[in-house]
């Protein structure tokens, strides 16, 4: 009976040290990430709207309600310059049509903003300004994104749209986590959060079912962990039950065992003309996923397949790279290696996944403003506040 009561006693002992460490993170991730939110917040609090009718392109084949995007690595052909463009893997080509992406990503950097700021202040004027965005962008019918990505990273001459651009969505992962940390705000009514779960809804429905979806779905690379990882935010945040068990599936059967190497290291991004930020952000997305499916029952985080690839070892793998960059023993990447790595979702959520201090004081030291728009737009977590629960 003492035996017993030892092995009690010394369970919930072991469940409180884990508690404690967990909120210790979060306290030591606030005290870090104030200063920064309370200033992105008082900006956002002067931002009007801007959604994707605020401007065109000549070249979409879309209406004024379509997301439009150009392929990042796609050029004019020298040889032929009013013909298909061609691809130079890497090189960004500054004269695309990304206007649509940066408004998202404006979008969701408000959001982000404004709901970390609630969360820190329960202060109803940050919801307030949060759902004029909102609305905007998901119930007002003169402003609001139409429901897909049929138009995204087209290429001219080649494609009107691509699966490959469904990644640009991974930005509205940050705007439905805001919405969910401010669902206990009477100033975001219950029509106005029906609306945009709508919205999602659609999104969804025509993530899953339409070829473009299918296409980045299968993607052997980050883009099918992109896929996977908004994919189940969305479904979360509907609860999509269904979608949610085929994501968390999909995670263990198929991205971790084909993606990872039994070192901890992504091959496919490795090979890539920017191995280190790919790596960088593939690793971000995985530990997302973990970040968003993650259950007492199912815990990704501790899943490991049987040849003993897992998440953690992704982390163990990457963590002496972020740490000090000068001991990547790869090649460098040919753009933004300047730029990388700043405070990386993967380590605060690791460090409060396995109660890692060394992780998290190595997160505390990184940026966590990045001004490179390259930088922004691969950081699928900027605000970690608003996912640590």
């Amino acid at each position: 009976m003492r035996f017993r009561l030892s092995i009690i006693v010394l369970s919930v002992c072991l469940l409180l040290s884990a508690f404690t460490t967990d909120q210790s993170v979060k306290q030591q991730a606030t005290v870090t990430l104030k200063p920064y939110i309370l200033k992105e917040a008082a900006w956002a609090m002067q931002q009007k709207p801007v959604t994707v009718t605020a401007e065109t392109s000549p070249r979409s084949s879309g209406g004024k309600h379509d997301f439009y995007s150009e392929g990042d690595y796609w050029w004019p052909n020298p040889a032929d310059p009013t013909g298909p463009y061609i691809q130079k893997d890497g090189l960004t080509n500054p004269q695309n049509f990304v206007a649509h992406r940066l408004a998202m990503i404006r979008f969701s950097r408000i959001i982000g903003a404004l709901a970390s700021a609630y969360k820190i202040t329960h202060d109803e004027k940050y919801v307030k300004q949060a759902v004029v965005h909102l609305k905007a962008w998901f119930t007002d019918p003169e402003t609001l994104m139409n429901p897909n990505l049929q138009y995204a990273q087209a290429i001219k001459g080649v494609a009107t749209g691509r699966g490959i651009g469904i990644i640009d969505t991974i930005q509205l992962m940050e705007v439905v986590q805001g919405v969910e940390a401010m669902a206990d705000s009477s100033s975001l009514n219950k029509e106005t959060l029906a609306g945009i779960k709508l919205w999602f809804s659609e999104y969804l429905t025509w993530l899953t079912t339409h070829q473009y979806g299918k296409d980045e779905m299968n993607a052997k690379n980050n883009h099918g962990t992109c896929w996977t990882m908004q994919a189940a935010c969305f479904a979360k945040f509907t609860g999509n039950q269904e979608l949610i068990k085929f994501c968390s599936d999909r995670y263990k059967d198929v991205l971790l065992p084909t993606q990872m190497a039994t070192d901890g290291s992504f091959p496919l991004e490795l090979k890539r003309t920017k191995p280190y930020g790919y790596s960088i952000f593939n690793l971000d997305a995985m530990t997302t996923l973990c970040q968003i499916l993650s259950t007492k029952d199912n815990d990704l985080w501790n899943y490991q397949t049987t040849d003993g690839k897992s998440i953690k070892k992704g982390i163990e793998f990457l963590y002496p790279y972020l740490k000090d960059k000068n001991t990547w023993p790869y090649p460098h990447d040919v753009m933004h290696w300047e730029s990388w790595p700043t405070a990386q979702p993967s380590l605060i959520f690791g460090a409060a996944a396995y109660q890692n201090q060394q992780w998290l004081s190595t997160w505390k030291t990184l940026d966590h403003d990045p001004q490179d728009e390259e930088i922004i737009r691969n950081l699928p977590v900027r605000h970690p506040l608003i996912w640590l629960n």
